[in-house]
């Protein structure tokens, strides 16, 4: 897919996800889906969610830890019981804090892991990371 496509789509699927119309950016993430020739794309895609949900938490946080001089990263709150999570949240998480620390590897092996498991599993999975980017910048908005 051509880049400047592939932003504009990413970005409209992320505006129409902050506006709260999933089903406007659900047909944007489709479009992306149906229309990359080699499926990283909507990995590109996902990229750019985290990076929305990294800008949120910078501001909800007063700061970037993940930043060499800071010292430190960004780090997931554990959760009482993992296993009660669902696995799309999960993918989420993990990808926006990969992501933020700037660890490609781990990113792209969530991605990967989500897109290996079943077709189902995979659509929830893209779509819980842009929700959950989609409400960090909605937060980090009305801060």
């Amino acid at each position: 897919m051509e880049q400047q496509k592939l932003y504009q789509l990413t970005t409209d699927a992320l505006a129409r996800a902050i506006d709260g119309d999933m089903d406007g950016a659900a047909t944007a993430i489709v479009e992306i889906g149906q229309n990359s020739a080699d499926g990283f794309d909507v990995f590109a895609a996902c990229c750019g969610f985290a990076e929305a949900a990294r800008q949120a938490m910078v501001k909800l946080n007063g700061g970037d830890p993940a930043d060499p001089d800071r010292g430190g990263g960004w780090a997931v709150r554990p959760v009482d019981d993992e296993d009660q999570v669902d696995a799309p949240l999960l993918f989420a998480r993990r990808f926006i804090i990969a992501y933020a620390n700037d660890d490609q590897p781990t990113a792209l092996a969530l991605w990967r892991a989500a897109l290996l498991a079943s077709h189902a599993e995979y659509v929830a999975s893209v779509a819980s990371l842009l929700a959950t980017a989609a409400r960090l910048a909605n937060e980090a908005a009305r801060r």
